[in-house]
């Protein structure tokens, strides 16, 4: 049996620990039999050679820039069947001036929405508010979140922008509240996967720290996407 092969990306904004992050799921993909190869930056993805031979994208790249040439071999990768996954900004929120990554992925970090005003410190604890991830009717049967129940996190709330081509697997809803400009409650995705040519993609928006990416239901999510987004014998 020929050994699986994932490769870990990661690099850009350092607010969110790229290093330290995906450290915590490298054991988990070599427990589970994937020789690991893991690079500092994007330019491997203009490998095309490389990317052809990967069966799973690991992605941790906050905001930063993305060449042409890079983002159109990782397209073609997972039009192949080569797997993508991450969390919150490393792949919600990576190339922000690239719409054709956008396209790709489905959705788009927006905002997280901070406490009411006279409640902030000036830290980042400002936008840690607490919340409800709420599974879907797909995501009780689908294999990545199946056997969850709804859970609480307090932490960074993305509010992100998508289209209709992703399968929704849980959701989190921003309450009006009276100093935001918005009227009424709006829903949005929290986990979700996209079909992408050949291949599968799993977005997980909560991860904004190491503690976030520890807790039990986030980081069960976070690894069954690995497996699940993982080169399927169909996309071989």
């Amino acid at each position: 049996m020929t050994q699986k092969k994932a490769l870990v990306v990661r690099g850009g904004w350092e607010g969110h620990r790229p290093v330290e992050a995906t450290e915590l799921f490298v054991p988990f993909l070599r427990s589970n039999g994937y020789a690991v190869r893991v690079e500092e930056s994007t330019d491997v993805y203009a490998d095309t050679a490389e990317l052809a031979d990967t069966d799973l994208v690991v992605q941790c790249v906050t905001m930063s820039e993305i060449t042409s040439e890079q983002l159109a071999g990782l397209s073609a990768a997972v039009v192949a069947g080569t797997g993508f996954t991450g969390w919150h900004g490393g792949i919600a929120d990576s190339f922000r001036a690239s719409s054709d990554y956008l396209h790709l992925v489905g959705g788009q970090f927006a905002t997280h929405p901070g406490k009411e005003p006279c409640e902030r410190r000036g830290d980042e604890s400002d936008n840690f508010l607490p919340h409800t991830v709420t599974l879907t009717e797909l995501g009780r049967e689908h294999p990545v979140t199946a056997g969850l129940d709804d859970f609480e996190l307090t932490t960074e709330q993305y509010w992100v922008l998508h289209d209709d081509l992703i399968d929704v697997l849980a959701t989190t809803t921003h309450p009006a509240r009276p100093w935001q400009p918005w009227h009424r409650p709006v829903t949005v995705p929290a986990v979700w996967t996209r079909q992408w040519g050949a291949g599968r993609i799993v977005v997980t928006t909560p991860g904004h720290s190491l503690d976030v990416l520890e807790n039990p239901n986030v980081r069960t999510v976070i690894e069954r996407g690995m497996l699940w987004a993982t080169r399927t014998a169909s996309a071989s």
